[in-house]
């Protein structure tokens, strides 16, 4: 019996991450596509090069996720050794409860599921960590972007600039403090939390090897999702991608990373940093926001649909003792 009532609250569990999902997922479109976006998208797709532009994007999904999913692998292996295949799950399936949380704040709940329970807390870290390496790669490039559209106008001034700057320096500071004091850091916050959690932090270091890896693996997911930016602008916009086209999507991309992001709100400012930082091309405003509402369900919604139905097949166990909760 007790059993039974187990299995009933797990599924009521997954309904619930469906509904709350997806729930999101619509509460950010029903804004984005007005009658006047959806003709757009209708005739731009009446050229069959749009078709071959967006096939070629869609492609890139699997290998962009199949990259972050290596890079999750490689940075949890001194803790827990994990196939690629359930690495790979765990990413999906973090994408898909990553949607009821502003900043995909809630993502690393799926993800660590798929490792022991003992574990748990180190990978959580780690989970963030992790993020810190993307991160780093979009502020360096974004900053580099600015730099080249300081010198010939992106509406800034010298001071916001600078502001800027400053903010995302200390940003990449504090991520190398992270990688290089991962376990000062690690004892400290368990011990914020419990100090019995403390004690059972797990020791971890960076290896130089590792630190490049995990870089450069970031750096090629970055030239993945920019490639994939360019190539579903190309469906709305007939023009040239000059260098200043493909700073201002470095800068983009900056932006949409470093700001918060409020769940309700999301697309507004999303639109608004686009609309700001293409302010300086002929490309309009229905073409930037469709291109970043599509590139969003390409690199989001899809996978978080494979998210959950791998959530779906996972049987629950709830017995903490196994070796994970989710155990087919």
């Amino acid at each position: 019996m007790l059993s039974s009532y187990k299995n009933i609250i797990t599924w009521l569990v997954k309904i619930l991450i469906g509904v709350g999902s997806f729930a999101f997922i619509y509460w950010r479109l029903k804004d984005d596509l007005t009658t006047e976006n959806l003709l757009t998208l209708k005739n731009s797709f009446l050229l069959p090069s749009a078709y071959c532009l967006l096939t070629f994007c869609i492609l890139l999904v699997p290998i962009n996720w199949g990259i972050e999913s290596y890079k999750w692998k490689l940075i949890t292996n001194p803790i827990e050794n994990i196939s690629f295949k359930t690495a790979n799950k765990s990413v999906y399936a973090g994408l898909c409860v990553g949607n009821l949380a502003p900043g995909r704040a809630t993502e690393f709940l799926a993800k660590i599921l798929f490792f022991k329970p003992d574990n748990r807390p180190t990978i959580t870290l780690l989970h963030f960590v992790n993020g810190m390496f993307q991160l780093s790669i979009t502020i360096v490039f974004g900053l580099l972007a600015l730099v080249c559209k300081f010198d010939t106008g992106n509406g800034l001034s010298s001071a916001q600039f600078l502001g800027i700057g400053i903010f995302c320096m200390l940003l990449l500071a504090f991520f190398l403090m992270f990688v290089f004091k991962f376990n000062t850091l690690q004892k400290w916050i368990f011990g914020l939390f419990k100090k019995s959690l403390s004690a059972k932090s797990l020791p971890y270091s960076f290896t130089k090897n590792s630190i490049v890896k995990l870089f450069s693996l970031s750096a090629l997911r970055y030239v993945i999702f920019t490639t994939q930016f360019v190539l579903i602008l190309k469906i709305f916009y007939e023009g040239n991608i000059n260098a200043s086209i493909l700073a201002s999507v470095c800068i983009y991309f900056l932006f949409t990373t470093v700001l918060p992001m409020i769940s309700f709100i999301e697309p507004a400012i999303r639109a608004a940093i686009a609309i700001l930082v293409f302010r300086n091309t002929d490309i309009n405003e229905i073409s930037l926001v469709l291109t970043a509402v599509l590139l969003w369900l390409i690199n989001i919604v899809l996978p978080s649909i494979m998210g959950y139905l791998i959530i779906l097949s996972e049987k629950f166990d709830p017995d903490s003792n196994r070796d994970n909760l989710f155990k087919k």
